[in-house]
This record gives structure tokens, C-alpha cells and sequence, in this order.
């Protein structure tokens, strides 16, 4: 078979070459090695095999009669089924094929002329496309055709285009001239190979016209014959036109890349010149010749062209004939082309010639003919040719009425140029380039016809004057203009080409700037039209705007009589033509106008001139364009001393002048705000508002209007008469949305009011709410359903909605918040006059308020919905999309600040609503979403807009839908009209209902994929940052609703039904191309970064990705699905094999951990991702692991063990090393960098800073929000600078030189605090696999021990580190030891042997070592200190279970000694103090220490017991059981009986020893158990506690004290009287319970609990020893016979 990744390759081929072309290509050697592998397909071009009926018959013999069996199964079956009738041999592969694939086939071969075996291949190949394209087989296979073909051309002309720009890296552009070289054979071949390809790209064009003359007369037979044609047909003709004619454009590209380049011949010309005759319809591929015409023109036309004077003169000679022998169809095309070429032919004649071939030449006559063929060309219409091709080849996506209309006055009666599809930009650009040469070419070679030109126009202007002026008829039609129409080719021409202006401004030699001089002087009325577009074309940006205002005051003085119009055009033209105007509008009105100025309309002669207006109007918007683009032209203007620019422009905004003026005078206006001062936007405010209301008065010698006496009237007038006409509408809008925009010089807080706080107060109440109204409540609200699709409303919708969004963008909510919560005064700090007059008046209220109102949401949703269709072919920048895309943003907004005014903002107002504008909302929507529930189709058509393929669309999109995913009103209410299989989530529903869910889905997944070229783009590729808002839109909606059905489980690929999750068995995610499987495999393919460092933008992808898994694989909803499918994909393996290993060289973004501005850059972050990786991974393991010890599977199991311990087997057998899981905690040896202390603070002291931890931080995260700290700061840079701190410059410089540090500092803390955390999850993770991986290995008991040993020489190390830096990871590995611990098998053979236990010994000594260390670090932690009393009390019991284990045990009391009398005080206090198992924990390591003590014979414990009064407290305390017991609760009982047992087991563990005995006898013992009086207790029913077991409790305890008891009494020995004598006390005092007990035991009386035997059995023999140690019986029968009485 062919490659079939063919087209994919050369679609990646074109990205590479549009990325080297933007600069952004990093890897020029793969683009190299793949161009060489093209170099067959270059020179092939477009050729193609036609059909043959040799193949046709080899089609259908294999399919009847070979048997051979199928190959290529998995792809074959995708396209078609049994029952198979032969097979077809394609590339050496043999394929079954059924008649469904041999009638496709055929028809493919139908539709392109292409060979029938060709044609099989790339039916087969295209099936691959079915599912992406939702298209047939066959038309798949015809767009893949003719992609293809597109690809290759555009890949030649970037490699022909990179071959000479000089723009390119030098060494680069000559790689990319070897190349082409190679292609045209010209390296090691002739020359004349260049022609000859040359020769193939005419005859590509050629057949390609050929083929679309056949399309349409294809379509057009259908048509003529009634045939009724099918969809599937009339799309693949439609689609085949639109291509190939992009076809043709890209060879027309490729010929002018082979002109300018001198790969070609002059004979090249003639074939051409010989095939232009031909062309019979001004059309797309007439202009796809221009270029080449032009290219033409230029390399052989002028001396230093290519061509000889010799060869000149003959085609001068065929091109003049031509018009005559041989006139074009297109006679407009040959008169523009004999143009173009007197051009630069006429180069050769400037100078004089001398010898061959002029001998004998009249060069006077001929220089004669030339003129007059030039002339006689014009009156043909070359110059109308020329500005069709420049006006029409370039869309206008911002409706400049201005300058259509010029243009069309200029092309009257002019054959109309008919673009069936829209050209390319770098087609546009080429198209723009020649014609500037040609315009170069003919003022630098013609001068003298130039000036002929305007010589003639000027005396026909005076005669059709003068005929005017006599007899009253106009004959304006009669005038030509073709140098109005050149100077407009040259504004087209050099229109959006920022280099070509630049070019021009920096060369004031050179002709072109010589001819802007001369067209400046003498200028009829049309022509400062077109000399003014001109200006206005080459002043783009900010230097060549200011090129332009320089090149004005240059050009004249301002004076301020009335100035001729035959001066230059300058500022004082203009300024004085403005005032001349404004003078005459203030006579006119001082005598007509009413009182108020806006009733009246324009009549036709308020206008002195008729073509005053368009004068003024090409003024104003060259005014506009220059302001707008240079700040030192504002500034001029604005500061002008005589010139007062407002008074001005609102006088030209006055009813009695044309409303064309009134949105010029608009946008100039919002020019001179461009980039504005606060100052400047509330003087135009205070202007505009007096316009507005009918109170404006002009200053100085403007004329005075008549002064309204109803303002409030004239308000409503002024909007009334603007709201008729859309331009002004729009223009008006535009101005207020500038207005309403913050300020340059404000801090950045948004804290003031963009308008003076007593805006209107002298007439109405104070703000902007009329301006509101009537932008949102009369223009939108009422008019959206007049607004058609046309330029004027699609760009009044986007003001509209900018206005809006404006609005809301400019208000700062976290001001209310840090009144509330913070103690800055915020009231005295900001820059309005309160908070609440900022509240208040803040068009954020009112706008707010609009966005509640029906009518307004209608018009906010009808907006928001477009077709899909109209959006693709929409231009990213043009007022469509934007406005689509502002709508999006608005309602982005209002779900983002809803709250705020819900909450605070509409209360307020209410309570503060004394002459407020009547209320606009709706009550009974209680939020946005309630709106949204009645117009669900919102959110299909978000979810279509992501898959759009716009980047800033996309995001916008997704993160509406994300908000809207995310709000239990509508996902949890089912819809009415959804059926009841999907009453579970209202948003599945309504995408299903509408059909859309999988092709939304399917936009997500191409999206998603993992593309290697972007990947070398990095975070600037567009498709990167797609998909880091997929995958934040997937988990905030899994997030919200993980165990329910969402939106994101439907778009993952999920079947979502009711409450419960399925697989459709023949869906996408059984198939594996859904989303979840997109994901799954970026997660996989996606790199950890580039360059050799890690870099955030890449770990990021992934480590969302990989939080969507987690989320997934963590559900009882999906999980059974999710771990299928990642055990399926061997994903574990994978994610082992990835791992890198840390280490303290590992780059990060750059930086090393090391580094000092480590934490305080993005370098943090990246170790933050990768340690979020790190983390999830050891939880997927730790899942595996648990599962397999459920469901044993032998022999995953051991390849997960393997794994898990270094080694990955392959499904080949192959065995692949990977980090082992100790290796995984390599990222506990970083330390994290300890940055310096905070910042010294002198001017931000006593601000609390903490309050924005976690406040309004969507992720939760307990770290400072520096957005809010930032304005916390700038408040209080304000309170400074009020209080007059800040005066002194030096203290400015310092404030601002501690906020910056303030802020470094904190932005250091947030990275550390995420840092901390990461790694605290990632070794928490870490734990928890290590413990499941040793107590369900299947590995042999020695193995395991010798693991466990292991576990402790890596851990114990980093435990010693973390008890003094982190307690939380202290806790988590000592957590671990302590499991382990109780994991080891201390008899284990693999711990014997004198070397294996000394090193067991070692090990447990090391870890008792660092315990005791830890116990006894100041400010410890209780739960630390647990787990350590814990790891102690386990090590004492397994060092009793080894062998040989004196030396240990003298060791052991030895570390004891060390860590001194602060070991015991700490244990002490934690039994005095502690509370619940630490103080257990406590008792049980102390316990364990007596223990080894008495073992050792050793009375240090004791010692420092007594030292700290312990034995004697806790004797005392034994007197207090049962009042403990009686006010625990029942929940707490059982924890308390084992602290008492616990505390007897150290009493026991004392009094076994002599000294301990003593101890707790002079301690009181046997008082405590008197006063306790728990051998009182009736045994038939034990203390009150509540507890169903409370006797036989009660016995336990009583066995715990007998055990005390017995054993002082043994310790002290039967000759101690003072202890006999205590213990016959005792026995005598509590006789009646202990007989009681041998009742019991001999089963007299009541019957005992069964729990309960065996302890009064141990009871009963513990009072029998004591008897006989004490002589109890003789004593008392002794006593007996002393009493009296006695016989």
C-alpha cells in the first residue's frame, strides 16, 4: 500500500514551513530531511494517471476471480463487509473486496478522471476519514484527493518563498535554495529545467481551468435536463470547485515564485501572453494570472530585469500588437497589463540609449507612442482593472463606507470582478506587492505621463465648473479620474502592509515620497479623498502614523482666514477648512435654531459646497486614523493653542449638519481618547453630557449654539434622532465605550468612576444611566431583530456588546469584599468619593441590572446563537466573530459577578434609589442560569463553538460552559421536553435532543490530539492552549458531579442513563477514539518539556490530563470502565517506563531547585506538576495492587510486581528497565529551597495580608490571593500618598520598591505552600503503595524481610530530616516504619546469621535511634510523637523475638541514657496531658523501657520516673477511676479501660523489680485502691459505666490492680512487714467482694459473663498467692484466738 499517512504528512510539512515562516520552527533539520523526501512528489506536481479501461478491467477481473486470502483485516473491515467476491492487489498487498467497494471505487474514478487502480488505493486510504470528515467513503476520498494536491502546493511555494526571503535566517534560506534546486533539476541539470517546470505549473493551471469548465457544465447540464441530482453529489462538485480554484491560486503563487526567483525563461512569457486571450470571464482565476503577469512585467520589462533590450523591445512590440492582432476577451486585463508593462519597460528610455538595437530609432516618437498607449490603456480601463484586483481581492471586514464608496465612484460603468471564493492572505499580499512595484515603476519611469495625467484632470475639472456654473447641468460623469484611481491603488496597495509604510517613511529620497509631496498640492475635492486613503494607508502604527502627522505640519502653517484649495494638504488646511465649517454652522444657527438643537434635520443647502461634506469627512477620518495611531499627534491636537478640537467636533454633531459628519466627528473623538488620561475622559464626559442634554457652549470665536431650556427633552431627542441611523449609532457607541474604559494613568485598581461623580446633576440625577439606556435598552433590547447580517450591524452589535462588557470588566468587586474583611479604610483609599457613590453610580449597576431584563436577554441570546456554517467562514478578526465572542464574554461576566450584585450591589441600590432610573430587571429571575434554562440551545452551541477551530472563541466557550457544567439548577432538573431515560442531567439532554453530543465530542477529540509539531511551538502553539481549557472544562465539571452523570462523562465517551454510566458496545469508546481515549493517550505521548529541562507549559497538559483519570478511576461511577481501559493500555507500564529520575540536576524551566530564583518563578510550579504526576501514579498503582490481591490474576500480577520493583515485561517478552518503587521517592532527597525571611516593611506595616488566603480561589488552596494583596497594596499606596507621605520622590521610588518585594515574597510563599503540598500528597501516595506492595507481594518471606530492610535504610534517613522541617511527611514515613514493622517476620532465617542480624540490629537501632530523637525535639508534634511511642514499643517486642540480642538491648539502654532525662519528661507529660492512643502509646513505650531496664538491671528509668513524680501520679490516679468512668461517654469507655489497663501494665512492669516495688508502695498504692473503693463494688454488678459489657470490664480491671498488688507484694518479698501488713489490710478490708469472688469461680450464685471466666479464674488464683505470701489465714486465725471471748 501507499503511505498512508501521506496527506498527514504533508499537512505536517505545511505547519512546519508556516512555523519557520514565524519563526517558531525549532527543529530545521527535520523539516529538511522531510522536504528531501517530497522531491518525487515536487516534480510530479500535479500529475495524475486518467482512467484507463485497462485498469477498469482489472478492477472487476480480480473481483470475480481470485481467491486470495484478506490482508490488512483491521483496516479493510472498517470499510466493508462479507460477502467478499475476489480481491484487488494494491502496492504488493493483496484486499477482499465486496461490490460495495468496486461501485465506490468507480465512481471515485468518475469524479476525478483518476485511474481506476489509483483510485481503489485512495478509497481505501480515505476510510480512515469517514469518521472525522462525517462524510461517505466517497467523499472522503475526493476531499483527501484534493487536500493532498493542496498541501503539495503550498509546500512548494513556502519552499520557493524561503528560498528568497531575505527575512530568513541566511544559512536557512540557502538550505531552502539547494532544495529548489534539486526540485527543478537545475543543479547538476540545465537551466532551461527551470523553464520547464515553469511550462508544468501553466499547464497544471491550464487543466485545472479545463476541469472546472467541466464541473459546471456538468452541473449546469443537470439543471438544464430537470435531473435531479443527489446532496452527496452536489457537495462533492462544490467541493471540488472551491478546491481546485484554491489550486489554481497556489500554482499562480508558485509561477511568481519561479519569476522573481529567474527560474524562468522569456518564452515562458509568451505562453503566457498567448494563453491570456483565452480567459473569457473576470473571475478568480483571471487574478490568479496578475501576479504572474506582473512578476513577468517586472523580471523582463526594465534594464535590470533579466532581459536584453533586444528581447524588451520584441515583447513590447507582441504586447502592443496584441491589442490589435489579437485583442483579449478580457479587454479590461489587457489594458491593465499594457500598463503594467509600459511600466517598467519605459525604465530603459530615462536615460539615453546609445547603439544597438536603437540605431536608427526615433526614441522622441516613440516616447510619444508609449504616453499614448498609456492613455489609450486608461480610457480602456487599465487603472479601473488595477483597483478592482486591489479593492476587491482584500475583504473589508469593518464596512469603511468612506472608502467603498470612493472606490465604487471610481469604478463606475466598470466590468465587476466576480470572486466566487475568497483569495489567500499570502495571495493578497503577493497581488499588493506588485502592484506597489508597478507603482514605483511609474512614477520613478513616467514622470512626464504623471504629470500629463493631472495636467488634463485639472483642465477638465475647470471646464466642467464652468459649464456648471453656466448652464446649471452637472457632467461630473464626464471627468476622469484615473489619477484618484491610482493614488487609490497605491492606498490598497500599501494598506495593512506595516513594512512597505515603514520602507516608505524611511526613505524621504526616493520617488514614491517625492510623488506624496507633488499629490498633496493643487487637489480637487475627489482627489484629497484618495489622497487622503492614501495617507492614511501608509501611516499605520505608531512611527508611521507620526511619519504622517509630521509630514502635515511640514506641508503648511495654520492661518486662520480661509485658505485656497490649491495649498498642500496639511494640519492647516484642514484645521482651517474645520473652522471655515463650524463658522458657518454657528450663522445658520444663530438664525434656524430652535431651542433645541437636535429637533431640526439637515437640509440640501447647509452644505456651501456639495462636496464640502466629503471633503470634510476625508479629513476627519484621516484626523481619526492619525490620532488613533500616534500619540504625539493626539497631543498636538489636543493642546493646539488656537484650535479647540471638542468644540469643534460637537458642533459637527449638530442636527443642520449631515450624519455622515456626525459619526466622522464620533469616531475622531474616540481617537483622541485613545490610550486616555483620566483628565481627558472627564472634560470630553462633561462636554459630551452638555452636547447631549442641549446645553453645550463652545468657547473662544466658535460660534455659540442656542442653549436648550429642556434639557431632560434634549436628552431624549438627542438619542431618538441617533438611535435612526445605524453609522452614527454605531460610531456613538464606540465613543462611549472608550469613555467608560479605565484610564492609563490609574493604578490598575479600577477603584474611580470613569466619568465625574456629578455628571448631569444640574439636570438630572447624577452618572450615565441615559447613556446605558439607551445603548442597552433601545439600540439592543428593541432593535436586534431589525439587525440584519450586514457589516454596519454586525459592527453595531460588537460596540454594543464591548460597550457592555466594558462595563462590567471595569468593575472591581474585591473592593466590597476588602471593606468588609480587611482594616484598610477603604472609603478614604480609593479614588471615588466613597464606596458607596462608586457602587452606586458605577454603570456596572445599571448595566447589571439591563442584563435582568427579558427583552435584553432575549436580544443576549439571539446574538449568542450563529450558525456554525457562517462562523467558519467568518474572518478570527472581523466584527462577526468578535462580537460572538464578546457576547460570550458577557455572559462569562454576569455568571461571575451575579452574586455580587444580587447580593450587595441591588440591595444597596434599592435602599439608595431617591431619582433613580425606573428599575429595567426582571424579579423573577433569580440568577442568570434561570434564563438559561429557557434557552438550553446556548449550551449546544457553546459546546459547537469549542470545536470551531478559533482560539479565543474556544476558550471563551469553554469556560462558559464550564460555569454553566457547573450549576445544580441545570444539571440536576431535568427538562420537560427530555425524555425520561435522561432525567438525570438536564445539559446531556438537551445535546442529545439536539443531535449535536457526538459531534461536539468528535471536535474535542481531534483537539486533543497529540501533535509532535506543536509540541515544538510550546505554550504559543494555539493548539496547546485548547487543550489546557478541554481539560480544565472536563475536570471542574467531574469535579462537581464525579458519582452522578454529567456533560463531561457524556463528551468523555460515556452512555449516560438516568443515574447510571454504560459503554455503547459498536461507540466510540469501545472502538477507542473517544475523548477518554484522546486524553488517555496525551496523558502517555505528551512530553515532560523540551531542551532537556522540565517545563510547566508541558507537565501541565499531562497533569491535568492525568487529574481527569484520577477523578475517573477514583468514582464507584466509572471506575470499573476507566481501570478496564487503563489495564487494557498497559498505562501503568507505561507511566513506569516514563519515569525520569530526580535529582538536584534536573532542570526546571531552566532553573535548578538550587537556584535562589527558584521559588519565586515558574520553575516552582513545574516540580509542583511533575510531583502531581508522581502522585497519581502511585495512586493508579496502589489501586492495581489492592485489586489484584481481590481478583488474582498470576500472571499480571507479576508483571505489576516486576514492575514495581525495577523491571517492566514487555508484551514481546522483552524486559525494559524503570524506576523500581524506592526509586519513586527520589524526589524526597530535593530540598526545597528555604527563601529568606519576609521583607523588612516601613510603609506596609500593620496590613493583614493573611485575610486573601483562600479567598475567591477556585482550587481552594490555603495560599495568598496576590490579585486582591495587589489591590490591598495599591489602596494603601493611596491612603499614602493622601495622607502626603508619598511627596518626596524617593519615598514613591521606595513604596513602590517594597510592593514589589511584598509581592515577590508572597508569590514565593504560594509556590513553597503548593510545593509543600504536592509532595506531601505525592509521599503520602508513596506510603500507601510501598505498604500494599509489601503485604501483598507473593514473594518468598525471606525476600520480603530483606525488602522491609531495605524500605527502612532509605526512609529512616529522610524521617531524621523531615521531624524538624515537615511534620506532615515526618508523619507519613513514620506511619510507614511503624507498618513495617509490624510487617517484618523477625524470625526470619533472612534475619539470622551473625552478619544479617548485625545488620537487622543496626537497621532497628538506627530507626529506635531516630525515634527517641524525634520524641525529644521541642515543639513536637502529639501525633508524630504516637507514632513514635508506637515504632519503640514494636521495636522492644522484636528485638525480645532475635536471637543474641543482649548487645542490642545494651545498646539500646545506652541510646536511652543518651537522649537524657528530656525523653522521659516528654513521655510523662504526654500520659499526664496527652489524650486518646498517644497517651496509650505513651504508657506502652514506657512500659517497654522498664522492661529493657529491669532486664538490664538498670535503675535509670526508674530513677528519672521518680524524678518526675511519675510513679506517684500514677498511683494517685487510680483512686479516680471510677469517677472517670461514670462521666465518659459510651463511645469513649472502651479507650479509657485500655489507658487504665495500659497504666497497670506499667505498674506491673515497675513493681517487678525491688526498687520499683518500693516506689509505687511509698506512692501510696494500696490508699489509692482504698479511696477508689473498687473492691467495694458488689461483683454481681461492677461500677456504673455505660457499656453492655461493663462487669466483665469491671473484672478486667480489678485483675489489672490484683496483678499491681501481687507483685509489689512479691518484689518487696514475705519478710517485708510494712508490705504483708498493707496487703492483710487490704484483704481484710475487702473480704465480702473477695469471697464473692471464689463464689463466682466456683459457680455459687449468679452465673458470670463468658468473657468473664478465665479473669476471675486468674482473679481468684492472684488472691490465692497473695494469701500465701502474706499469711493471710494463719494471720487471721492468730487475730482470732487473741480476741477476747475466744474459745
Amino acid at each position: 500500500m501507499t503511505d498512508r499517512n501521506s496527506l498527514d504528512g504533508l499537512r505536517g510539512l505545511y505547519q512546519d514551513l508556516i512555523g519557520l515562516e514565524e519563526s517558531q520552527l525549532r527543529n530545521i533539520e527535520r523539516l529538511c530531511a522531510e522536504l528531501e523526501t517530497r522531491m518525487v512528489e515536487f516534480r510530479n506536481l500535479l500529475d495524475k494517471n486518467p482512467k484507463k479501461e485497462s485498469s477498469r478491467k482489472t478492477l472487476n477481473s480480480g473481483a470475480r476471480f481470485s481467491k486470495y486470502p484478506i490482508k490488512d483485516t483491521d483496516t479493510i473491515q472498517l470499510l466493508t463487509s462479507p460477502p467478499w467476491i475476489g480481491t484487488i492487489q494494491l502496492d504488493e498487498e493483496q484486499y477482499s473486496v465486496n461490490p460495495e467497494f468496486i461501485e465506490g471505487t468507480l465512481l471515485l474514478a468518475d469524479a476525478l478522471d483518476l485511474d481506476e487502480i489509483d483510485a481503489a488505493r485512495l478509497f481505501l486510504d480515505a476510510q480512515q476519514d469517514v469518521e472525522i470528515l462525517d462524510r461517505s467513503n466517497l467523499v472522503s476520498a475526493v476531499i483527501r484527493f484534493h487536500e493532498q494536491r493542496q498541501f503539495l502546493l503550498e509546500c512548494l511555494r513556502l519552499v520557493l518563498k524561503h528560498s528568497t526571503d531575505e527575512h530568513l535566517n541566511p544559512d536557512h534560506r540557502q538550505v531552502f535554495h539547494e532544495l529548489v534546486t534539486l526540485i527543478l533539476e537545475t543543479k547538476d541539470g540545465p537551466a532551461r529545467n527551470g523553464s520547464l517546470y515553469t511550462q508544468k505549473c501553466l499547464g497544471a493551471m491550464a487543466d485545472i481551468e479545463k476541469w472546472l469548465q467541466v464541473l459546471g457544465e456538468r452541473y449546469q447540464g443537470n439543471l438544464t435536463l430537470g435531473q435531479s441530482s443527489t446532496p452527496e453529489s452536489n457537495e462533492v462538485i462544490g467541493f471540488q470547485q472551491v478546491s481546485l480554484m484554491q489550486q489554481h491560486e497556489s500554482l499562480g503563487a508558485v509561477l511568481t515564485c519561479l519569476i522573481k526567483a529567474s527560474h524562468t525563461g522569456v518564452e515562458d512569457f509568451y505562453m503566457v501572453l498567448e494563453h491570456l486571450p483565452k480567459l473569457d470571464r473576470w473571475n478568480n482565476l483571471a487574478v490568479h494570472y496578475v501576479p504572474v503577469i506582473m512578476a513577468f512585467t517586472s523580471q523582463y520589462g526594465p534594464p535590470e530585469g533579466s532581459a536584453s533590450l533586444r528581447e524588451a523591445r520584441l515583447l513590447n512590440t507582441k504586447i502592443m500588437d496584441s491589442k490589435v492582432s489579437a485583442p483579449w476577451a478580457l479587454r479590461n486585463l489587457q489594458a491593465a497589463t499594457v500598463t503594467w508593462w509600459l511600466a517598467e519597460y519605459s525604465g530603459w528610455y530615462v536615460e539615453p540609449l546609445t547603439g544597438s538595437p536603437v540605431l536608427g530609432v526615433n526614441l522622441d516618437a516613440e516616447a510619444v507612442a508609449r504616453s499614448e498607449a498609456f492613455f489609450q490603456a486608461l480610457r480602456d480601463g487599465a487603472f479601473q482593472c488595477t483597483l478592482s484586483i486591489g479593492s476587491q481581492l482584500r475583504p473589508d471586514d469593518w464596512a469603511d463606507q468612506m472608502k467603498t464608496g470612493l472606490t465604487e465612484h471610481l469604478l463606475r460603468d466598470t466590468p465587476a470582478l466576480i470572486l466566487g471564493a475568497a483569495t489567500s492572505n499570502y495571495f493578497q499580499d503577493l497581488v499588493m506587492e506588485q502592484i506597489e512595484a508597478f507603482a514605483d515603476s511609474f512614477i520613478t519611469n513616467m514622470p512626464d505621463t504623471l504629470r500629463r495625467l493631472r495636467s488634463e484632470e485639472d483642465d477638465q475639472r475647470k471646464r466642467i465648473q464652468s459649464r456648471l456654473q453656466s448652464d446649471g447641468h452637472s457632467a461630473l460623469s464626464e471627468q476622469d479620474l484615473h489619477l484618484e484611481r491610482f493614488l487609490l491603488i497605491i492606498a490598497y496597495a500599501l494598506d495593512n502592509r506595516t513594512e512597505a509604510a515603514e520602507a516608505f517613511w524611511g526613505d524621504t529620497d526616493s520617488n514614491l515620497y517625492g510623488f506624496l509631496q507633488w499629490a498633496s498640492k493643487r487637489q480637487s475635492t475627489p482627489r484629497v479623498g484618495a489622497f487622503c486613503e492614501m495617507l492614511r494607508a501608509i501611516s499605520k502604527g505608531e512611527e508611521g502614523a507620526t511619519s504622517a502627522h509630521r509630514f502635515l505640519l511640514e506641508e503648511g502653517n495654520i492661518t486662520s482666514a480661509r485658505i485656497r484649495r490649491s495649498s498642500s494638504l496639511s494640519w492647516a488646511q484642514i484645521i482651517a477648512e474645520l473652522n471655515l465649517y463650524t463658522s458657518k454652522i454657528g450663522e445658520h444657527s444663530a438664525s434656524v435654531l430652535p431651542a433645541n438643537q437636535f429637533i431640526k434635520r439637515p437640509s440640501s443647502d447647509d452644505i456651501d459646497e456639495p462636496e464640502s461634506a466629503l471633503m470634510l469627512e476625508c479629513y476627519l477620518r484621516l484626523t481619526s486614523h492619525i490620532c488613533r495611531e500616534s500619540a504625539v499627534a493626539r497631543s498636538w491636537i489636543l493642546s493646539h493653542p488656537t484650535f479647540r478640537v471638542l468644540d469643534v467636533l460637537f458642533l459637527l454633531c449638530s442636527r443642520t449638519v449631515r450624519t455622515c459628519l456626525h459619526a466622522c466627528a464620533f469616531t475622531t473623538l474616540r481617537a483622541l481618547i485613545t490610550n486616555k488620561t483620566a483628565e481627558i475622559g472627564v472634560t470630553i464626559w462633561t462636554v459630551l453630557d452638555q452636547w447631549a442634554s442641549g446645553v453645550f457652549a463652545p468657547a473662544g470665536n466658535v460660534p455659540r449654539l442656542g442653549k436648550s431650556n429642556v434639557p431632560a427633552l434634549a436628552d431624549n431627542l438627542a438619542f431618538d434622532t441617533m438611535a435612526d441611523d445605524v453609522e452614527e449609532s454605531s460610531h456613538f457607541i464606540g465613543l462611549l465605550q472608550s469613555l467608560v474604559a479605565p484610564a492609563v494613568d490609574e493604578s490598575g485598581l479600577n477603584d474611580s468612576l470613569p466619568f465625574p461623580e456629578q455628571l448631569g446633576s444640574a439636570y438630572r440625577m447624577p452618572g450615565i444611566d441615559p447613556y446605558i439606556d439607551f445603548v442597552i435598552g433601545k439600540i439592543f433590547a428593541l432593535q436586534v431583530d431589525q439587525l440584519d447580517i450586514s457589516l454596519r450591524h454586525q459592527i453595531l452589535r460588537l460596540n454594543i456588546l464591548d460597550f457592555a462588557a466594558t462595563c462590567l470588566e471595569s468593575f472591581n468587586e474585591d473592593l466590597v469584599i476588602l471593606a468588609n474583611r480587611s482594616t484598610l479604610s477603604v472609603d478614604t483609599a480609593m479614588n471615588a468619593s466613597s464606596l458607596l457613590a462608586y457602587v452606586r453610580l458605577h454603570p456596572f449597576s445599571r448595566v447589571m441590572e439591563w442584563m435582568f431584563n427579558e427583552r435584553v436577554l432575549a436580544a443576549l441570546f439571539a446574538a449568542a446563537h450563529q450558525k456554525i456554517e457562517i462562523i467558519s467562514s467568518a474572518s478570527p478578526d472581523g466584527p462577526f466573530i468578535l462580537s460572538l465572542l464578546r457576547c460570550i464574554d458577557i455572559m462569562n461576566l454576569i455568571m461571575d459577578l451575579q452574586s455580587t450584585y444580587l447580593d450587595i450591589v441591588q440591595p444597596l441600590i434599592k435602599s439608595q434609589s431617591n431619582g433613580r432610573s425606573q428599575s429595567v430587571l426582571n424579579p423573577t429571575l433569580a440568577s442568570f442560569e434561570d434564563s438559561v434554562v429557557t434557552n438550553l440551545r446556548l449550551i449546544v452551541d457553546l459546546g459547537l463553538y469549542s470545536g470551531i477551530g478559533i482560539q479565543h472563541l474556544t476558550v471563551s466557550s469553554l469556560k462558559l460552559l464550564e460555569k454553566l457544567a457547573s450549576s445544580r439548577k441545570l444539571n440536576f432538573q431535568p427538562a420537560p421536553a427530555l425524555s425520561k431515560r435522561l432525567n438525570g442531567n438536564r445539559l446531556i439532554g438537551v445535546f442529545e435532543q439536539h443531535n449535536d453530543l457526538e459531534r461536539v465530542a468528535r471536535s474535542l477529540t481531534l483537539a486533543m490530539q497529540c501533535d509532535l509539531r506543536e509540541i515544538s511551538q510550546g505554550i504559543n502553539a494555539p493548539g496547546w492552549t485548547i487543550k489546557s481549557v478541554i481539560l480544565d472544562f472536563l475536570n471542574r465539571c467531574l469535579a462537581f458531579s464525579p458519582d452522578k452523570p454529567s456533560l463531561a462523562h457524556a463528551l468523555l465517551g460515556f452512555v449516560c442513563s438516568g443515574s447510571d454510566l454504560d459503554i455503547e458496545p459498536d461507540g466510540r469508546f469501545s472502538r477507542g477514539d473517544s475523548l477518554f481515549h484522546a486524553i488517555l493517550r496525551l496523558v502517555i505521548e505528551y512530553p515532560d518539556g523540551a531542551e532537556g529541562t522540565m517545563q510547566l507549559w508541558s507537565l501541565s497538559i499531562k497533569q491535568k490530563g492525568l487529574e481527569i483519570l484520577a477523578t475517573l478511576w477514583e468514582s464507584p461511577l466509572t471506575s470499573i470502565f476507566t481501570l478496564t481501559e487503563l489495564r487494557t493500555s498497559d498505562f501503568l507500564f507505561t507511566l513506569f517506563l516514563n519515569q525520569a529520575t530526580l535529582e538536584p540536576s534536573t532542570p526546571w524551566d531552566g532553573q535548578l531547585i538550587r537556584d535562589p530564583e527558584f521559588m519565586f518563578s515558574d520553575s516552582a510550579m513545574a516540580f509542583q506538576q511533575y510531583m502531581e504526576q508522581r502522585c497519581y501514579l502511585c495512586e493508579y498503582a496502589s489501586i492495581e495492587v489492592r485489586l489484584l490481591a481481590i481478583d488474582i490474576i498470576p500472571s499480571l500480577k507479576a508483571r505489576v510486581f516486576s514492575t514495581l520493583r525495577g523491571s517492566t515485561t514487555m508484551p514481546d517478552g522483552t524486559d525494559l528497565a524503570n524506576l523500581n518503587i524506592f526509586s519513586l521517592l527520589d524526589f524526597a532527597e530535593l530540598d526545597l529551597f528555604n527563601f529568606s525571611a519576609a521583607p523588612d516593611l516601613r510603609y506596609f506595616t500593620g496590613i493583614d495580608f493573611t485575610i486573601t488566603v483562600g479567598l475567591d480561589l477556585e482550587d481552594g488552596n490555603s495560599e495568598y490571593n496576590l490579585k486582591i494583596v495587589e489591590e490591598m497594596i495599591s489602596l494603601h499606596l493611596n491612603q499614602l500618598r493622601k495622607n502626603g507621605r508619598l511627596q518626596d520622590p524617593n519615598e514613591e521610588q521606595g513604596a513602590w520598591s517594597e510592593a514589589q518585594s511584598l509581592l515577590i515574597y508572597l508569590h514565593g510563599m504560594n509556590n513553597y505552600s503548593r510545593l509543600s503540598s504536592s509532595r506531601s500528597r505525592t509521599l503520602k501516595a508513596w506510603v500507601n503503595l510501598l505498604t500494599l506492595f509489601i503485604r501483598h507481594c507473593d514473594l518468598d518471606q525471606d525476600i520480603r524481610a530483606g525488602l522491609i530492610l531495605q524500605s527502612f535504610q532509605i526512609i529512616v534517613p529522610k524521617l531524621e530530616r523531615y521531624v524538624a522541617e515537615n511534620v506532615t511527611d515526618a508523619i507519613y514515613l513514620a506511619d510507614l516504619i511503624n507498618t513495617l514493622l509490624f510487617e517484618l517476620d523477625f524470625n526470619s532465617s533472612a534475619l539470622d546469621g551473625a552478619r544479617a542480624g548485625d545488620v537487622t540490629g543496626d537497621r532497628l537501632l538506627q530507626i529506635f535511634r531516630t525515634a527517641l530523637r524525634a520524641i525529644c525535639l521541642p515543639d513536637g508534634d502529639a501525633q508524630l510523637r504516637e507514632i513514635l511511642y508506637n515504632i519503640c514499643h514494636r521495636y522492644f517486642i522484636g528485638m525480645t523475638e532475635i536471637s543474641s540480642t543482649s548487645a542490642c538491648r545494651r545498646q539500646s539502654i545506652q541510646i536511652v541514657k543518651a537522649s537524657g532525662r528530656k525523653l522521659i519528661e516528654v513521655i510523662c507529660d504526654d500520659v499526664d496531658g496527652g489524650s486518646g492512643t498517644g497517651r496509650i502509646s505513651a504508657l506502652l513505650l514506657l512500659n517497654s523501657l522498664v522492661i529493657l531496664a529491669n532486664g538490664e538491671s538498670s535503675n535509670y528509668l526508674l530513677d528519672s520516673l521518680d524524678g518526675n513524680n511519675f510513679v506517684l501520679v500514677l498511683v494517685e490516679t487510680v483512686q479516680d477511676i471510677p469517677q472517670e468512668l461514670r462521666e465518659t461517654n459510651a463511645p469513649d469507655i472502651p479507650l479509657l479501660l485500655s489507658y487504665y489497663e495500659s497504666k497497670f501494665s506499667l505498674l506491673l512492669s515497675i513493681a517487678q523489680s525491688r526498687e520499683g516495688a518500693i516506689k509505687v508502695m511509698n506512692s501510696g498504692l494500696f490508699q489509692s485502691i482504698r479511696a477508689s473503693r473498687l473492691f467495694s463494688v458488689d461483683p454481681d454488678i461492677g461500677i456504673e459505666i455505660d457499656n453492655p459489657e461493663a462487669l466483665s470490664k469491671f473484672y478486667r480491671l480489678l485483675l489489672s490492680i490484683a496483678r499491681v498488688i501481687v507483685s509489689v507484694v512479691l518484689s518487696r518479698g514475705p519478710h517485708n512487714e510494712q508490705t504483708v501488713s498493707q496487703a492483710r489490710s487490704f484483704l481484710t478490708e475487702n473480704r465480702t467482694p473477695i469471697v464473692g469472688f471464689f463464689k463466682r469461680q466456683a459457680k455459687i450464685g449468679s452465673s458470670l459473663p463468658t468473657n468473664a471466666i478465665a479473669d476471675v479464674d486468674e482473679l481468684v488464683e492472684l488472691f490465692v498467692l497473695l494469701f500465701t505470701k502474706t499469711g493471710f489465714l494463719e494471720f487471721e486465725e492468730q487475730r482470732d484466738l487473741r480476741q477476747p471471748g475466744f474459745t
